[in-house]
């Protein structure tokens, strides 16, 4: 998915209140505050409460569903190549977040692990380092992991709050 495409995305979730965080890949440009390699897809935590209203704007926007694996994700995919992962998160009041997993599985996002970023000059939320280091724990490491963790670990060595690793905001 091209920068801008992403960057437009967000937005559009944004105008229609619609709360998405970045992960993945992306997450971690946004981080550096600069796209800094090739991304497939836009990985997205969403607010499960509100699924029927972004699977209606993704349907509307020209994507289409192509893996559906809900409620652990949902991939929607555009005749442009853009490709968007959404992953539902239900959130609770003290802003921790589950996200249901395969085969009974569930992983937690504690509320100190959403922080802001930027994607093309524009604000955005997304993962904290130290949140996209966990989840990158427990399978063997694409290419992209081995380009990733490493800015990562960089993130959080810099960082003033070494347990957040937050980037530009």
């Amino acid at each position: 998915m091209e920068c801008r495409a992403a960057a437009d995305l967000l937005a559009a979730f944004a105008e229609q209140g619609l709360r998405a965080c970045v992960g993945g890949g992306w997450a971690v440009d946004a981080l550096l505050g600069s796209q800094s390699r090739p991304h497939a897809d836009l990985d997205l935590a969403i607010d499960a409460t509100q699924l029927d209203e972004v699977i209606s704007l993704m349907s509307s926007w020209g994507y289409r569903r192509a893996v559906d694996w809900l409620p652990v994700r949902v991939e929607w995919a555009h005749a442009t190549g853009s490709r968007v992962d959404l992953h539902p998160l239900r959130f609770a009041a003290d802003g921790s977040a589950v996200q249901t997993g395969l085969a009974g599985t569930e992983f937690h996002y504690p509320a100190d692990c959403f922080t802001q970023g930027q994607i093309d000059r524009r604000a955005c939320e997304c993962l904290t380092a130290r949140q996209q280091l966990v989840f990158r724990e427990g399978y063997p490491w694409r290419p992209v992991d081995h380009h990733d963790v490493p800015r990562l670990r960089a993130l959080l060595a810099s960082s003033p709050d070494p347990g957040r690793g937050q980037g530009t905001s």
